[in-house]
């Protein structure tokens, strides 16, 4: 069996969905409560995402997947029933679409897709399965550059400033090639975008580079070579 489009919409659930939706909530306190694992957790931009469900029993009365951890009609996004296919609505090529097995899939992800996705399961002997993923999107790490405040500078005398301009969630630096092993004389901002050498020494002459990276992407910037003069 295909994927079911779903769209995200709101008073789509009439009286009976009101009162599963009541239900559930009871159901989320009960012991027969069991814990789902969802998977993925850190995907790119733009990329297709299906948020699979595993440890999940065959079979089931319903599955509703809700944007949020609050278990509310309006937060629902995607719903499969085992005998009401019809409440499935939405182009087959639609954002959103469920799978038979329950799946959720999110096309073309953006930023604004980030955050946390529950599927609830119910089952015919009135157990419930609960699942929590949070979705972090990022956009693709570009080509970090290197600006400094002076690519010659003199030994014992002057400071220097380097800075790294990255969209990246983290930022390391390079030392000819190696991670840079800081020294007394340096300090790291707190973002790590930019580094202090106060005064610089003969040993601090060489290629610098920083490399940007998040959960899923990194990218190393072009080397940029610092010329230490003596007195």
């Amino acid at each position: 069996m295909g994927s079911l489009s779903v769209s995200s919409h709101r008073g789509l659930v009439h009286w009976q969905g009101l009162l599963l939706a009541v239900s559930l909530l009871i159901f989320w306190c009960l012991p027969t409560t069991e814990q789902l694992n969802i998977l993925p957790r850190n995907v790119m931009r733009g990329q297709n995402v299906l948020l699979r469900v595993h440890n999940k029993t065959q079979s089931f009365v319903r599955i509703t997947w809700y944007r949020g951890n609050i278990l509310e009609n309006d937060q629902i996004i995607a719903f499969l029933t085992a005998n009401s296919l019809y409440h499935i609505r939405g182009p087959v090529d639609g954002p959103v679409s469920i799978h038979s097995d329950g799946s959720l899939v999110l096309r073309k992800v953006t930023v604004k897709d980030t955050g946390i996705y529950t599927v609830v399961i119910q089952h015919p002997d009135t157990k419930i399965q609960i699942g929590y993923r949070q979705l972090n999107v990022y956009e693709p790490v570009r080509k970090p550059t290197v600006q400094v405040s002076n690519t010659t500078v003199t030994e014992n005398k002057d400071a220097v400033v380097l800075t790294c301009d990255t969209n990246a969630v983290s930022t390391q630096w390079l030392f000819n090639g190696m991670n840079l092993q800081l020294t007394e004389r340096m300090k790291l901002s707190q973002d790590h975008r930019s580094l202090t050498i106060d005064p610089v020494k003969r040993e601090d002459a060489g290629n610098y580079q920083c490399e940007g990276f998040n959960p899923i992407s990194s990218l190393t910037s072009v080397p940029l070579e610092l010329d230490v003069k003596s007195e």
